[in-house]
């Protein structure tokens, strides 16, 4: 009997599963999540863009607005730091206005001084100088043709020498003086020619104050009685100095009113000359910091 309920049990319970298997759809099942991809940080993708050279370094990922931070645990991704918009080079507007107030050091004086002396536009002055001077005037101290004309740019390149050497770096570096000249282009054009005549007695010391420019006044003495000793057929006495000094001091506006007013001109007319870019190079170096 009981063997027999077992029997009829088991057969209904086999005739109940065989439908549900072979004619009913099946449920539809969730997909499993995909296995984890393995980490190696030895070998981590280069970024698609290199870093900006200016901020070479690695910034950890920001998380998006409404987004959760990334637990503790979990290592930010990095990424390299964005590149600020880059202004085009304008090499004109960089000689508008006047060297910022810098304090120099004297070593930064001296190397001033030596950059002025080898600057290839001043090497160009002296030579093209020197010939007008031997060509005007055969019979002059320095003698004619090529040999007076290489005499008088040896004394000519010694002049500017010791003008350096005295007025832009011991005399600027015992006072304190700026020996930059510091140019006004938003002024009037009045006011910037008094200004490059004022600057030859009243200057700008490192300080970023006004002071008398000792470079000059005091320079110009050393200078003239330095090359009374070297340069041939001058007069040497007193008188012959005093006068010397005079027409150094009247000529010396001229180096300021190139410095004042080149830079607008060359920004004007745009002018890639060889020559005018030379100009260019000794007005930075003149008026830059």
């Amino acid at each position: 009997m009981s063997r027999a309920v077992l029997a009829l049990l088991a057969s209904a319970l086999l005739f109940v599963a065989i439908p549900a298997h072979d004619g009913l759809a099946e449920s539809p099942e969730l997909p499993l999540p995909d296995a984890p991809q393995p980490q190696n940080s030895t070998h981590a993708a280069a970024p698609t863009t290199a870093p900006c050279p200016a901020a070479n370094v690695a910034k950890p990922a920001t998380p998006a607005a409404g987004t959760l931070p990334a637990s503790p645990s979990a290592k930010p991704g990095m990424q390299p730091a964005p590149c600020p918009p880059q202004k085009e080079i304008n090499w004109y507007e960089r000689f508008t206005n006047g060297p910022k107030v810098k304090p120099m050091k004297p070593k930064e004086k001296a190397w001033l001084a030596a950059r002025n002396v080898v600057d290839p536009f001043n090497a160009l002055t002296i030579l093209g100088l020197s010939a007008i001077s031997v060509g005007a005037n055969a019979h002059s101290p320095v003698g004619p043709g090529m040999t007076g004309w290489g005499r008088d740019v040896g004394i000519s390149y010694t002049e500017d020498m010791t003008g350096q050497f005295f007025g832009t770096f011991v005399i600027p570096s015992i006072d304190h003086q700026d020996p930059h000249y510091h140019r006004m282009p938003k002024a009037t054009i009045k006011r910037r020619i008094g200004h490059a005549i004022e600057q030859v007695v009243w200057t700008q010391g490192d300080n970023g104050k006004p002071m008398v420019n000792y470079a000059t006044l005091v320079g110009f003495v050393i200078e003239g009685e330095i090359a009374n000793l070297y340069v041939p057929g001058q007069q040497t006495n007193l008188h012959a100095t005093a006068e010397r000094y005079g027409i150094s001091l009247g000529l010396a506006p001229t180096d300021n009113f190139i410095t004042e007013f080149l830079p607008d001109v060359a920004r004007r007319i745009h002018v890639r000359d060889v020559l005018i870019q030379r100009i260019i190079n000794q007005v930075a170096k003149t008026s830059g910091p």
